[in-house]
């Protein structure tokens, strides 16, 4: 039965775009006869497009799900699972193939930078066009002014076109604009994707006023701290598809530890790696234990070691490859990476084409009992990143016979070291 106190309400929303086929838009005069001189162009060739097969991907299917006002609903999935998609069909960015969804109030979106500026247009003209947009008077725009260009920090540049804008000042803008303007419906995709750690601090702590002030929000995000954070439901995406919606604690459990090897390796199918990976190419990651074995359950009082398996297609100068530690909650326990050593970060600042293994020894009496994620990340720093994949693996550690497992109670934390303690007596 439907409920009447929704804010989004959406029933079998389904998307299909042609496989090589562009979405194009014509913004200028040119564009529009360029686009017409290509029509003309092909229908000279009309016959041997007709016989050509046009293939289809569904990035969304079959979608249903109802959110009551006032509620902070988290998407999460892995790349490509439609949740991009999704968010932009709720800010009729886009339109779906087919189903329907029904938005009750103003709706405010941060999708990707970009989205909703008009790159010649001023800071200023843009926070009054956006406004406009979402119904909003002149005066009401006015009063909440201030408040968007300070927590923006761009001040010295609001009087500049946008175009001209760095995509950090561009993304704090927008995301000022959408949270202050006051919309019943705040829609943000992956706003900790760009930015400084002070102004992702600063994004939360508006994203949760904006909850708390009884406004709804759907967020998506990798981070899955901030989704615990914020949300207090995660509905699970999978090519397309809703799989799970529960309490946001149980869906990152799920989304977490499902589909990854629970036989301590990993291998990455081609079409599992994007085409801008290259010329890097993972092949595997893996945990082995003290015997060489590979493993999902180890034991904490003996050593660890992880091992990434890659190709380089070409030579690549300044590679650094290597993993994030996670809690199944997506608490960071610590980042590595194999050049992390000065002499190994010389050996091997230009890394030849080839095919390569990179191993990293955990000590004995590091990691706490628990289930862990292994990310991966294969990067030039401050120049490219090649391959991530932030829940490429999942392990679990037993803490028996670790130090201090004579007291029975469970500790907290991710690691449980061997610290040195002294008691002294003064008498």
């Amino acid at each position: 039965m439907t409920n009447n106190n929704y804010a989004v309400m959406v029933k079998g929303i389904g998307k299909r775009y042609k496989i090589g086929v562009a979405q194009q838009r014509q913004d200028t005069l040119r564009d529009v006869l360029v686009a017409g001189a290509r029509k003309i162009g092909n229908a000279f060739r009309r016959d041997k497009i007709a016989k050509a097969s046009v293939d289809h991907i569904w990035a969304l299917r079959d979608v249903s799900f109802e959110v009551k006002q006032g509620s902070a609903i988290g998407i999460i999935g892995r790349n490509g699972a439609g949740k991009s998609t999704l968010l932009k069909i709720l800010s009729r960015v886009t339109e779906p193939t087919e189903g329907y969804g029904e938005l009750r109030g103003r709706v405010g979106s941060l999708l990707e930078v970009g989205t909703g500026f008009h790159p010649e247009l001023t800071g200023r003209e843009n926070i009054f066009l956006n406004g406009a947009i979402l119904g909003m008077t002149r005066k009401e725009i006015s009063a909440r002014f201030d408040e968007i260009v300070d927590f923006s920090e761009v001040e010295k540049f609001i009087d500049t076109p946008v175009k001209r804008y760095s995509s950090g000042m561009y993304l704090r803008l927008a995301f000022a604009v959408a949270a202050h303007l006051e919309p019943e419906i705040l829609v943000v995709d992956e706003v900790l994707a760009v930015g400084d750690a002070d102004f992702q601090r600063k994004c939360l702590g508006k994203m949760g006023d904006v909850a708390e002030s009884g406004r709804t929000v759907l967020f998506v995000s990798h981070n899955m701290s901030a989704i615990l954070r914020l949300t207090e439901e995660t509905i699970v995406l999978d090519k397309g598809r809703v799989i799970k919606r529960a309490p946001s604690a149980e869906a990152v459990d799920f989304y977490l530890n499902r589909g990854m090897s629970k036989l301590g390796e990993r291998y990455w199918e081609p079409d599992e790696v994007p085409a801008n990976a290259a010329p890097f190419r993972p092949l595997a990651i893996r945990v082995v234990d003290k015997d060489g074995v590979t493993s999902d359950s180890l034991r904490s009082v003996d050593p660890i070691t992880i091992e990434i398996d890659y190709e380089l297609e070409q030579d690549i100068t300044g590679l650094r490859v290597g993993f994030y530690l996670n809690s199944t909650r997506g608490e960071a326990i610590f980042t590595s990476f194999d050049t992390d050593s000065e002499d190994l970060f010389k050996e091997f600042t230009m890394r030849p084409k080839g095919v390569y293994t990179s191993r990293c020894l955990i000590p004995a009496d590091t990691l706490n009992e628990g289930r862990f994620v292994l990310g991966v990340n294969a990067s030039s720093y401050m120049v490219r990143r090649y391959f991530q994949d932030d829940q490429a693996l999942s392990f679990s550690v037993d803490a028996s016979g670790a130090p201090g497992t004579h007291w029975p109670e469970p500790r907290p934390g991710g690691v449980r070291l061997p610290l040195e303690w002294k008691i002294q007596e003064k008498g």
